[in-house]
């Protein structure tokens, strides 16, 4: 087998607590999988991923291979991690075990389980397609007006197109990535996500739009979006 040159960083190591459901929002069923199965089978779809890494509670590394992992049977070969106090220390020791040969790392959520192959081939193409980038946000631009407040008064109301909503996957050549976070790290930085480290770092960052419906699931009510995005396209698919 040759070494791989596309990682799948996958966060799963947040406890949930706002969902309200045992066992947190990763191993949630929806349509019969867990939310981290469905996440893990659109990386499993998209040809271009060599190797996923999924971070997780060092506890929990069993629970969730035998829950979301071993049912899916897949043919990509998937790495642990234990997660770390923040999303950022997680990343970083997603990081840790992506092999030398990886140039690409694609990080996600692993509470995003309406990613799509289609949008993680698109994103990789547009990183490809420039060679001075160094890293591909997915994301939309903002729709709502957008407010800056202090305390609960409006202090401005900024230009809306300006402004993006960003999700993830987000992804970045190797070498910039693993130098911004030894930079975050070395100056005590803590970053709002991978692309704040990277920009910071002196790194260029393109956006690229992905659907709106690429929702990360945070409390219930998410499941029964989520639930209803999956329904909508299997009856697509079966038309």
């Amino acid at each position: 087998m040759s070494e791989p040159r596309t990682a799948a960083i996958i966060v799963a190591g947040g406890t949930g607590e706002r969902l309200g459901r045992a066992g947190g929002k990763q191993l949630a069923d929806v349509l019969g999988k867990s939310v981290l199965s469905w996440t893990l089978a659109a990386f499993e779809s998209a040809p271009e991923v060599d190797l996923i890494v999924v971070v997780c509670h060092p506890d929990r590394v069993a629970e969730y291979r035998e829950v979301a992992v071993d049912p899916l049977a897949l043919a990509t070969p998937v790495a642990f991690a234990p997660g770390g106090e923040t999303r950022q220390a997680s990343v970083a020791s997603g990081l840790a075990q992506v092999p030398a040969s990886v140039v690409t790392v694609l990080v996600h959520d692993g509470a995003r389980p309406l990613v799509t192959p289609e949008l993680i081939a698109g994103a990789l193409a547009a990183l490809a397609a420039d060679e001075a980038a160094d890293g591909v946000v997915v994301g939309h631009p903002a729709v709502d007006t957008l407010k800056v407040v202090a305390g609960n008064e409006i202090a401005a109301t900024p230009e809306r197109a300006r402004f993006w909503a960003v999700q993830t996957p987000q992804i970045f050549r190797t070498g910039p990535l693993l130098a911004a976070y030894a930079a975050a790290a070395a100056d005590g930085f803590l970053g709002t996500d991978d692309s704040s480290l990277v920009e910071r770092n002196g790194g260029r960052v393109l956006v690229f739009e992905g659907p709106r419906d690429n929702i990360k699931v945070t409390v219930a009510e998410d499941l029964v979006l989520v639930e209803a995005a999956l329904r909508f396209r299997q009856s697509g698919s079966d038309a």
